[in-house]
């Protein structure tokens, strides 16, 4: 049986990376006015950033329609017999399930949908995974089995210099605990039950940085080996000078840098910082 691997947009797998890997990729979409734009397609994460200062607008998001996913489906049954499509969390889009809908209407092709539970690289993990064990001919179920496997240690946290975005598009869960306090604090936000909750109020900046570096360096100190990722919302210093420091002091772990690119920038705001990482 050959497999291929799909994702989408936000998973931010750089375009050389993703046809290297043979994965597919189905793109959401901001929309700035009346004008729609396929991120990783008709508009760069810089353009994105640069468009939201310039209006002062913020975009409105869209997933892939069925009909999109279902012509990219009906071009990969001519190859492949079946696909293992990773998507972000079901909790804060409808991807997962229109593919999903989207795989009962197409016959030829198997599609087995994934949901990350997550978003941005962190989901990417999974489908860079999942394509190298396609590559090396994996059946689907030990594709799946090897996933859930990762999603077992899993972990990401991030923080935002502004709450406001994430609340106006309701991609905020549990926000009544920071209501009242939003300009005092830095909340460390993490993915529980596949939504975006408060997962520690931290007073700056700084601190709430330095706490989840003190959570990674916890899992590093414990002797496995893990993949990070450091992801920035325009701010590739930032992630740059973390990464950096980290592996000073962990030479042999594997850290990359990625970011947060349009769709989900429109949520977390510029100025965010996330970090990923699983045990390999």
């Amino acid at each position: 049986m050959k497999v291929a691997v799909m994702t989408d947009s936000t998973a931010y797998i750089p375009a050389e990376i993703r046809e290297k890997a043979n994965i597919h990729m189905v793109p959401l979409s901001v929309v700035f006015g009346d004008k729609s734009y396929e991120e990783e397609i008709d508009i760069t994460t810089e353009e994105f950033y640069q468009k939201v200062r310039e209006t002062k607008q913020l975009p409105k998001t869209s997933q892939p329609s069925i009909g999109y996913v279902t012509t990219k489906l009906e071009e990969l049954k001519k190859d492949y017999d079946a696909v293992v499509s990773v998507h972000l969390s079901s909790g804060i889009s409808g991807t997962y399930q229109t593919v999903i809908s989207a795989g009962e209407m197409i016959d030829g092709i198997d599609v087995y949908a994934y949901d990350s539970e997550m978003s941005c690289m962190v989901q990417g993990f999974y489908a860079l995974e999942a394509a190298k064990m396609a590559e090396q001919g994996k059946a689907v179920g030990e594709i799946i089995q090897r996933l859930d496997e990762m999603k077992e240690t899993m972990k990401a946290y991030f923080m935002v210099d502004d709450l406001t975005n994430l609340q106006r598009g309701g991609r905020l869960s549990g926000a009544q605990a920071l209501v009242g306090s939003l300009l005092q604090v830095k909340p460390i936000l993490h993915f529980s039950e596949k939504l975006i909750v408060p997962f520690e109020k931290i007073r700056t900046r700084k601190k709430a940085i330095s706490r989840i570096i003190g959570m990674l360096e916890e899992d590093a100190n414990k002797g496995k080996d893990l993949s990070v990722v450091f992801i920035h919302g325009n701010d590739e210093a930032s992630a740059l000078e973390l990464r950096d420091a980290f592996l000073q002091k962990y030479p042999s772990m594997e850290a990359t840098i990625s970011y947060f690119g349009p769709v989900i920038g429109t949520h977390l705001g510029e100025g965010a910082i996330g970090v990923g990482w699983y045990v390999k």
